[in-house]
């Protein structure tokens, strides 16, 4: 039986030195590289990566490893940690604070344990199964906001929704409040210490929304596809959490709705 205590606070303790690694590099001068996909990666990536990589063989050898940078290893295996170690690296390359670390745990393919490390704000979100979710070690709340009329929202990049998801962003910025942009992780963040009430996102990998599902769960918000299925390595990458079942509710309805019109 894994320790999930014990899980945790390895996951602080790497993210500590994860943290100072990245932070050497920030607002230095880096070398861009371009992956087959035209996102930037850098040095800075690859060492955190490396890092993390070997402090979970070294006290988890039995594990698997989900990561962006390098292959999976045992993936099959029935504990698997997932990582991203800059999850922002737009924002990384060209100066911006508002790049993260994350890591998960999965547990037979669930999430048990996620954490949201934030080395330049200083602040990290930590979600464990059975526990609230904490930020710098004080539990948080999601907002309770269950009008979706009245609700504050967060995407990363209105770009993204391209071709027939164009749709769905027009009718997010109709449906809410308040929408801004920017982020990435740190939306979700922002989601669990109760600051805006949605996150919606499109064409995310498992180590961009693996880590923030116990992070979101802990603080009593929702976080699904957009389908209203739990999130998995299998997921498509289109991702909604909310502030409460309600706003959850309120804004699936409005993507099948969508979904019913583009397919009659």
């Amino acid at each position: 039986m894994l320790d999930l205590d014990q899980a945790l606070r390895f996951a602080h303790d790497t993210a500590d030195e994860a943290a100072r690694l990245a932070l050497a590099h920030f607002r230095q001068t880096l070398a861009i590289e371009h992956k087959a996909d035209d996102s930037p990666v850098t040095v800075a990536d690859r060492k955190v990566e490396a890092f993390v990589r070997g402090r979970i063989g070294a006290i988890y050898p039995d594990h698997g490893i989900y990561g962006e940078e390098e292959a999976p290893v045992n993936i099959d295996r029935t504990h698997v940690w997932v990582v991203d170690p800059i999850d922002g690296t737009k924002s990384f390359v060209t100066g911006h604070p508002l790049f993260g670390g994350l890591t998960a745990l999965l547990e037979d393919g669930k999430p048990c344990l996620g954490m949201i490390n934030m080395p330049a704000t200083g602040e990290r979100w930590a979600g464990v199964r059975g526990a609230a979710t904490t930020m710098n070690g004080t539990p948080c709340r999601t907002s309770g906001r269950t009008d979706l009329a009245e609700a504050f929202a967060y995407t990363t990049d209105p770009l993204l929704f391209s071709g027939p998801k164009a749709r769905v962003f027009e009718m997010l910025r109709a449906s809410v409040r308040m929408i801004r942009f920017g982020g990435d992780c740190y939306n979700y963040a922002l989601l669990a210490s109760g600051y805006c009430d949605l996150v919606l996102e499109t064409g995310l990998e498992p180590y961009d929304y693996l880590p923030v599902v116990q992070v979101i769960r802990g603080a009593g918000g929702v976080i699904t596809d957009w389908d209203g299925n739990d999130l998995s390595t299998r997921s498509q990458g289109d991702v909604l959490a909310s502030a409460t079942p309600e706003l959850h509710r309120s804004m699936l309805a409005r993507l099948a709705a969508l979904r019913a019109t583009q397919a009659a």
